[in-house]
């Protein structure tokens, strides 16, 4: 045997060296030494075997393994997603802003103690047929002056129109079904405030409007439960003066439309708004 004493072969200098970084004495016992940790490209082939039935396979890569059946680790499902059917819709632009801003419209803001539309043409000589869709159609302005001197002008059109309004019915379902469906709280409180003096304003309006529920009553059947009031226990809603409670306005609404829309106004509402309950019958 070759003499190894003395070389760096010899046993004497390499037998504290033999597991070095295994701890600051030396190397571990046989019995207290950690099992080597498996790459993960051989877990991963490992894994792929188990799967296809093959034992002691030796091809690397991700090919041949396409024809696994076994389900891969499933993701945590998603919640389900929102609907968003009363999320507020995009306004379109209104036929009375293009028409105030050319100044074919006869009106004006009166600066008064209290804010007013100066009419420039007595409002009895107006033609209904014209200016009432147009001023209807301004409802879903958002922005003054468009909006005050639109629904301040239906309410003056409305006071003094008599029996013009009647003729103008079928004219006046687009532009208020178009606001009520922007399904913005604020636009919809004014398009009912409107609705209800439309409803009383003259005989036979209201059974005029009965064709025309299915287009009009789909908002009211979506929002009618939506109350400011609701959860508030016993407190007080101080903004009731206001009537801005879109769930109280529908129903002071639903029930005008059955006082003045006739024998068949009831049955037509309760098809629309289900959980209707008649304020005349009962």
């Amino acid at each position: 045997q070759p003499i190894l004493k003395g070389t760096k072969r010899d046993p004497i200098k390499t037998m504290y060296t033999v597991g070095t970084g295994e701890s600051v004495f030396g190397a571990f016992p046989e019995s207290h030494r950690l099992p080597k940790k498996a790459t993960v490209a051989a877990s991963h082939h490992q894994t792929q075997d188990a799967s296809l039935g093959v034992s002691g396979s030796t091809f690397k890569g991700n090919g041949g393994a396409t024809s696994s059946l076994n389900k891969g680790r499933q993701s945590a499902p998603d919640e389900a997603p929102k609907a968003g059917a009363k999320e507020r819709r995009i306004i379109p632009p209104t036929e009375f802003r293009r028409f105030y801003n050319r100044g074919d419209l006869p009106i004006a803001i009166a600066h008064k103690s209290k804010m007013a539309v100066d009419w420039k043409v007595e409002i009895e000589k107006l033609d209904y047929h014209h200016y009432l869709p147009i001023f209807f159609d301004g409802i879903r302005e958002k922005e003054d002056p468009y909006k005050f001197l639109a629904i301040q002008g239906c309410y003056d059109l409305l006071e003094k129109g008599g029996a013009k309004i009647l003729p103008t019915i079928p004219q006046l379902i687009i532009p208020i079904k178009t606001a009520l469906n922007t399904r913005d709280p604020e636009i919809m409180c004014a398009t009912l405030k409107v609705l209800q003096q439309l409803v009383v304003s003259g005989d036979l309006i209201g059974e005029a409007l009965v064709p025309y529920y299915r287009q009009i009553l789909p908002m009211f059947n979506l929002f009618r439960h939506q109350r400011k009031s609701k959860g508030k226990g016993d407190a007080i809603e101080y903004g009731q003066r206001h009537r801005i409670d879109l769930g109280e306005l529908i129903e002071e609404t639903l029930q005008l439309f059955e006082i003045h829309g006739g024998e068949d106004a009831f049955i037509n509402i309760k098809y629309m708004v289900p959980d209707y309950e008649s304020c005349v019958l009962n």
